[in-house]
């Protein structure tokens, strides 16, 4: 068994059939060396107001974790004897690792005011963590749900972050001058997430670059490869997205994208199709 990766956009803990149950989430996703989930909330009014993070780093104590909120909005702070009682939701990713995190940040994805849907403010969550290979900068992304136009600005400036990473130096440097190790600038790097977007559509162009007849989608250190699509499935069995009202047709969604450095140390690509404790499926990628 190699390392095993492991993203999940897990709708604030609802289920499929519509019970809040952060159980099974922790159970679909324990075992992973590294787990990037997306979805994952503080005081959301669809699940009662519960503390997504405080339950599922209950649930998976072994593991080290990280939240990236990329945004808070006021929803009742308020005096309490004197004291501020801070209260706010939050709505991000998280990452949870069974060694430590070396470094993080979270990164800021472009948005537009949009008042005729629901627009959120978008993030990254970037991890350095240490792997068979070398640290490996292990990304938890979630990208717009509704327009492919601001889902292309996301994927420019995740891109750039992510390639020219050696160029910013990561979430710090320098830190020696405080007495503190400097962290490792990590090389490879891994896209994790919900994407929502579909194969072969413009955004994922923009990830992987077009499909030549002859020579398919060589490896390009400018963009990244789709580690994540499962060897020997029906094509049934890779979709991760599915209407819980069974309207909408079910989609791949949910991807594993990684840098052309470490893309050919993954295999064994595959999606649960078991869980059912959200409306998308884990994506589990093994790094040899």
């Amino acid at each position: 068994m190699g390392f095993i990766c492991v993203t999940y956009n897990i709708q604030y803990g609802i289920g499929m059939d519509g019970r809040y149950d952060p159980e099974r989430i922790a159970e679909a996703v324990r075992g992973a060396d590294v787990i990037a989930l997306q979805e994952v909330t503080r005081n959301h009014p669809q699940n009662g107001g519960r503390d997504m993070v405080a339950e599922l780093a209950d649930l998976l104590p072994d593991y080290f974790h990280l939240f990236g909120a990329p945004f808070q909005v006021h929803i009742g702070s308020h005096l309490d004897n004197g004291r501020a009682v801070n209260r706010f939701f939050e709505f991000g990713n998280m990452v949870l690792s069974k060694t430590p995190i070396l470094a993080a940040r979270n990164l800021l994805l472009p948005r537009s005011q949009r008042t005729s849907e629901l627009n959120l403010q978008r993030s990254a969550l970037e991890t350095v963590i240490a792997t068979p290979v070398g640290p490996v900068r292990f990304h938890s992304v979630h990208l717009d749900h509704v327009s492919p136009a601001e889902r292309l600005a996301q994927i420019d400036v995740l891109m750039r972050l992510a390639v020219e990473h050696h160029l910013d130096g990561g979430a710090v440097s320098g830190v020696t001058k405080l007495g503190y190790p400097e962290p490792p600038l990590a090389n490879h790097f891994m896209l994790m997430g919900d994407f929502n977007l579909v194969p072969e559509s413009a955004e994922y162009v923009a990830l992987t670059g077009p499909d030549d007849a002859e020579y398919g989608r060589p490896l390009n250190a400018r963009l990244v490869s789709d580690v994540s699509i499962p060897d020997g499935v029906a094509a049934a069995d890779s979709l991760t997205w599915f209407d819980p009202d069974g309207v909408e047709p079910a989609k791949r969604l949910d991807y594993c994208f990684a840098s052309a450095s470490l893309a050919p140390h993954c295999r064994n690509a595959s999606v649960d199709t078991r869980a059912q404790g959200s409306d998308h499926r884990p994506v589990r990628v093994e790094i040899a």
